[in-house]
């Protein structure tokens, strides 16, 4: 092939369904397959650590229908990484499920299914562990027993590998475990021929659809075309564009390294890359570099649970109480820790995330000069028992209310509580393993299984 075309619809399959309009304008474009990634750790520790979806199930099953009953009328390759949201074998399931009940009820002609598998067991991860060294990411420790046992689930992050495997061995449909986003892209241009920088640079692009074009909409469908001058990127809604300012920016999205992304097996070099506007509407981009590592790593993922959690919300429009902040909060604190103790010895934590201040940046907020006419503090506690959080979050909702601070005039409180009451919150999970682990083999990790989708069941038996 000289030229190679893949439709990106999405940038978390599920999380809000398609936009189908965009859609089927990409898929009339004749594509050579539909690819979507359907995991993130922006939803955080908790769909992994407990093992449970983040999407809504009719969201996913949408998303799955548009593009499989697409992908099967075209006969080209549909490829889902990080299947439900986290890629652990009850994604891969449950995705495998949809796909074979979506085609049983639209009576898809028979296809070949992959279900490649990305979870890691705890016990393979801990032997693996007296041999070699597990090094931590964003300034994270080296992997340690200790940490493997306050996990609760992991995953590994595959790279383009398991997937040509998949591909190798037949499969018109490939439901991955957690993937590497940029390697769903990248197999497929790679088993094609195309230099391996092309690959992953479209793959880390088209990733995460829409947001390479402006103005801003997600959720709409992207064309990426590999070919011999490079990659080109054209969306799908008549109302965006490709340009060099918003594919250079997104090469910059969730990167630590403006110039260097980290993929499985090696890197890309983004120093020489060229972008240049084809018309209007496209973008073309050439000059990335494949940088080969001597050690093939895959990253881990892992969560673990800390305790219970209660939440609660306190509004304040007092300006004398907006004013001494700092004395209304640490009041409730202290309020909490003459029954509870300090959370160091009461084994808690107490979180006052004060939106209207540094709600969404926290520490990290830049602005620093606080002036707001009203602030909203959302209590979270995290306990070891429910019963325990959801006390330490209206102690400390009420102390909020009722604090001394100097000034005060009001004989009422200083606080309005639009919701009177503490609400029982989901577990709280921390991530416990973000890590490199080295591979002598990109496959091991990645076990496959297929099925055949639609075919006849032998008479007296089973496939």
């Amino acid at each position: 092939m000289d030229r190679m075309t893949l439709l990106s619809p999405t940038g978390h399959l599920g999380f809000t369904p398609i936009e189908t309009g965009s859609f089927y304008a990409g898929v009339a474009r004749r594509p050579d397959a539909l690819i979507a990634d359907s995991g993130s750790c922006d939803i955080g520790p908790y769909p992994l650590g407990a093992d449970v979806q983040h999407s809504p199930l009719d969201w996913q099953r949408h998303d799955l229908e548009v593009m499989l009953v697409e992908s099967r009328r075209l006969g080209v390759p549909m490829i889902i990484g990080s299947a439900a949201d986290t890629g652990s074998n009850r994604g891969v399931d449950l995705f495998v499920r949809l796909t074979e009940e979506i085609a049983a009820r639209r009576a898809l002609p028979p296809f070949r299914l992959a279900a490649v598998s990305a979870e890691v067991d705890r016990d393979d991860l801990l032997a693996r562990l007296r041999h070699a060294r597990v090094s931590g990411l964003a300034g994270r420790p080296d992997l340690t027993p200790d940490i493997v046992e306050r996990t609760d689930h992991i995953v590994a992050m595959m790279g383009v590998e398991p997937i040509l495997a998949a591909l190798d061995g037949g499969a018109d449909v490939i439901i991955c475990g957690r993937s590497c986003d940029d390697a769903i892209y990248a197999a497929l241009p790679l088993r094609a021929g195309f230099p391996r920088a092309q690959a992953f640079f479209a793959g880390k692009i088209l990733e995460c659809a829409s947001l390479c074009a402006e103005p801003f909409m997600a959720k709409e469908t992207v064309l990426g075309t590999v070919s011999a001058e490079g990659v080109e990127f054209e969306p799908m809604h008549p109302q965006q564009r490709c340009t060099p300012a918003s594919v250079a920016g997104h090469t910059l999205y969730e990167r630590e390294d403006a110039y260097g992304h980290a993929l499985p097996g090696g890197a890309l070099d983004l120093r020489e890359c060229v972008y240049e506007q084809v018309d209007e509407r496209r973008t073309r981009v050439r000059g990335a570099r494949w940088i080969e590592h001597p050690v093939y790593t895959v990253k881990l993922e892992g969560a673990g649970k800390v305790g219970e959690r209660a939440i609660a919300f306190v509004a304040i429009r007092d300006p004398m109480a907006i004013a001494e902040l700092e004395t209304v909060l640490g009041w409730a604190r202290r309020k909490v820790w003459e029954r509870h103790g300090t959370p160091e010895k009461g084994a808690y934590e107490l979180f006052l995330h004060i939106y209207g201040r540094d709600g969404v940046m926290g520490e990290w907020e830049p602005r620093r000069d606080f002036r707001a006419h009203e602030v909203g503090v959302v209590v979270e506690a995290v306990a070891p028992t429910q019963e325990q959080a959801m006390d330490i979050a209206a102690l400390a909702q009420r102390n909020v209310f009722f604090a001394r601070f100097p000034g005060a005039r009001g004989t009422a409180g200083v606080a309005a509580l639009p919701f009177d009451e503490v609400l029982p919150a989901r577990p709280g999970y921390t991530w416990t393993i973000n890590h490199l682990l080295p591979l002598s083999d990109p496959l091991e990790l990645f076990p496959i299984r297929y099925i055949d989708v639609g075919a006849p069941v032998p008479a007296g038996g089973k496939h």
